[in-house]
């Protein structure tokens, strides 16, 4: 089986992967090709994540821009 780019994993997958990774690292059992190769793919991995948690930080910061400006136009016109 291909190894997917960590950028078309999606988060949790990623995550797994990279539990996976640092599981099989404290080992102890890899030759230091193979640990360096893990280690490779763990900072993709985890550089991967990194952007996809800001992204969804972005998308989560313009959500609650748009509600609060929605509630306050909500709040604004219902006040008596």
């Amino acid at each position: 089986m291909a190894t997917k780019k960590p950028e078309n994993l999606s988060f949790e997958d990623a995550m797994a992967e990279l539990e996976g990774i640092v599981h099989s690292m404290e080992q102890g059992t890899l030759t230091l090709e193979q640990s360096l190769k893990q280690f490779e793919r763990a900072i993709a991995l985890a550089n991967s994540s990194t952007n996809k948690l800001q992204q969804a930080e972005q998308k989560v910061s313009i959500l609650m821009a748009n509600d609060t400006q929605s509630l306050a136009t909500a709040f604004d016109g219902d006040v008596e």
